[in-house]
């Protein structure tokens, strides 16, 4: 499903943010990435919905070689991929209904009973059915990182990336939204997760990937002691 072949970023100014990554991770696992900050996580995730190239190396995700990608096909290949940041990046000048929607109309959907039974059924898997009328400004940090599940995941994609989605939330909150991304992935969901939180991660007794300096160090069945390292 996702798979890194001796991967390497560098940018103009010399710096190398990977250095000759290889990862493969077969469709509906649940991987956790783990490292420094700074490590390399951010822009190994950025490089499957194609918000990073890569500057050697390939990228394989479900059978597509990015490397062949035209801009004008991003959009469609990102519609497979749902992506789920830190601070969630809600729009705050729109409802909960509207922020979940949006990927659906920028991929196309504009029939507004499809889309509202999507977002609908989007916000009922977070458990945030009756909060579509509300503002980002009245949630929760909680509920406002269910929201970006919820948007993450109103395309039905096949694979969902998080960059430290529980970075800013309490033990209880963090643990609610691991428990979601279990749901996902009993589904058929293939997710990668980027996270610091090496006691929440290594509880779930899933794959934990380490990286380092931009290198991988570490790749382990379920166990968080080789992870820990780095």
């Amino acid at each position: 499903m996702i798979h890194f072949s001796k991967v390497t970023k560098r940018y103009p100014n010399g710096f190398e943010a990977l250095v000759d990554v290889s990862l493969h991770i077969k469709k509906a696992e649940m991987v956790f990435l783990t490292g420094h900050s700074g490590a390399g996580k951010s822009t190994l995730l950025k490089m499957i919905p194609l918000i990073e190239r890569p500057s050697a190396g390939q990228v394989i995700i479900d059978d597509k070689h990015l490397g062949r990608v035209k801009r004008r096909q991003i959009p469609a290949l990102r519609r497979d991929i749902g992506i789920i940041f830190q601070d969630s990046k809600l729009l705050n000048d729109r409802n909960v209904f509207d922020n979940v929607a949006l990927p659906l109309l920028v991929s196309g959907e504009h029939h507004p009973r499809e889309v509202g039974r999507r977002v609908r059924a989007a916000l009922d898997k977070v458990g945030l059915l009756n909060r579509e009328n509300d503002f980002p400004v009245y949630l929760s940090g909680g509920e406002r990182q269910r929201v970006g599940i919820a948007r993450a995941v109103v395309n039905r994609p096949k694979v969902l990336i998080a960059d430290e989605p529980t970075g800013n939330l309490d033990p209880v909150l963090s643990r609610e939204i691991m428990s979601l991304f279990e749901q996902f992935n009993q589904v058929g969901v293939t997710l990668l997760i980027a996270s610091h939180d090496l006691e929440l991660i290594g509880s779930l007794n899933k794959r934990i990937v380490s990286i380092r300096n931009g290198r991988m160090l570490a790749d382990e069945g379920g166990r968080v002691e080789a992870a820990q390292t780095g």
